[in-house]
Order: structure tokens, then C-alpha cells, then sequence
């Protein structure tokens, strides 16, 4: 058995129809980056402000969950610190510009948690949970039981269903990946699609 099938056998049970009217104030949402919030550079990392381009509607879709959410929290892998392409400096840069231009247009990020090792058994990177569990420190009123991971691949759906939280996957950058899935409760091509569902 292979190590991905290892763990996704050891994994709480698989999806459960998303009831998206019973998702309230009390909620907390996880986000991605890179393939949810903004586009992906193929086979290369976001190194550069220059670089960072919000795709289509999400800064809509942001507005939106804005009134739907307690709080609102990026989980992101960055290796490209830990490998030396780009520094620091150059991801706060990033996300300066980002929370920003969110904040402009109605929506916000209460955190961003950033893992730049490059081990990939780190315990804070991606689909280990420790971002996760940091965020509940920072904010103890989280229950994971009433959390949704979103992202763009199946690493960031391990790591939501290792907390015990909702999984929505958006098909961004690997559409090929099948549904139904064990480890995803909902699937949407893109953020606004997945806002607009508490749109009435």
C-alpha cells in the first residue's frame, strides 16, 4: 500500500452530503492560496508580487463569505522560501498586497499560517496539520467540526479531514481529480461558485 493510500485508510469517514444552511457565524473557513485565491504557476512557485494574480470573482466571492464566516483563515504551503528563491520580505510583499486589495473590496483574512519548510513530513506543512492547529491556539473559539478546508488538491483535503473539518475541493489546477472522493465533501470549478451557495 502506498503512502497516500496508507493514510487516507486512516483517515476519519469519507464525505457527507454538505448542508450549506446550517453553515453559520460560527463557522470558520480555511483557504489555500496559490489555486484557490490566485492562479498557480505551473511546475514553479509565486515568487513575485508581479506574479500574483487573483483569479476571476474571488475578491467577489471573498465580499461574500465575508457575512457567512467567523473567520477567515489562509493555510498555505511556501517550499519556495525554504528552497531560497524568493525571501520573506518578498511573501509578506505578496500578502500585503493581497489582504489589501481584499479589504478594498469588502472582504478580509483574519490569519494567514505559512509553512516554508521543504521537508515534506514537516508537522506544519501541508496535508500535516499544524497550521491547523496553530490556528486554534491563536483562536480557541475554532471547532474544526464546524470548519470547511478549501482547496486545489488532495494534500489540502487531507489535511481538512485530518482536523475533522468539511473539505470542498475547487478544480482549478487538477481538474482530472475524481468525485466522488473519499476525502472530498463538495467539489466547485471556483471560489464564487462555492459563495454563491449562500447567496439568496
Amino acid at each position: 500500500m502506498r503512502r497516500n493510500e496508507s493514510l487516507i485508510a486512516l483517515l476519519k469517514p469519507g464525505p457527507k452530503k454538505m448542508n450549506y444552511t446550517a453553515i453559520d457565524k460560527s463557522w470558520t473557513l480555511f483557504l489555500d492560496r496559490d489555486g484557490v485565491i490566485n492562479g498557480e504557476r505551473k511546475d514553479e512557485y509565486v515568487l513575485r508580487l508581479d506574479e500574483f494574480i487573483f483569479f476571476d470573482g474571488v475578491l467577489q466571492a471573498l465580499k461574500i463569505l465575508n457575512d457567512v464566516f467567523s473567520l477567515i483563515i489562509i493555510i498555505t504551503n511556501q517550499k519556495g522560501v525554504g528552497k531560497g528563491l524568493m525571501t520573506l520580505d518578498d511573501l509578506h510583499s505578496i500578502h500585503e498586497h493581497m489582504l489589501q486589495q481584499i479589504k478594498t473590496n469588502g472582504g478580509r483574512i483574519d490569519n494567514i499560517y505559512y509553512c516554508t519548510d521543504i521537508d515534506n513530513d514537516s508537522s506544519n506543512r501541508k496535508p500535516q496539520p499544524g497550521m491547523g492547529l496553530q490556528a486554534r491556539k491563536d483562536f480557541p473559539q475554532i471547532d474544526f467540526r464546524k470548519s470547511i478546508m478549501i482547496g486545489n488538491k488532495l494534500t489540502d483535503m487531507q489535511f481538512g479531514r485530518t482536523l475533522g473539518s468539511k473539505t470542498v475541493f475547487i478544480a482549478t489546477s487538477d481538474p482530472e481529480t475524481p468525485f466522488p472522493h473519499p476525502l472530498i465533501d463538495a467539489r466547485f470549478n471556483n471560489l464564487l461558485e462555492f459563495a454563491m451557495k449562500f447567496v439568496h
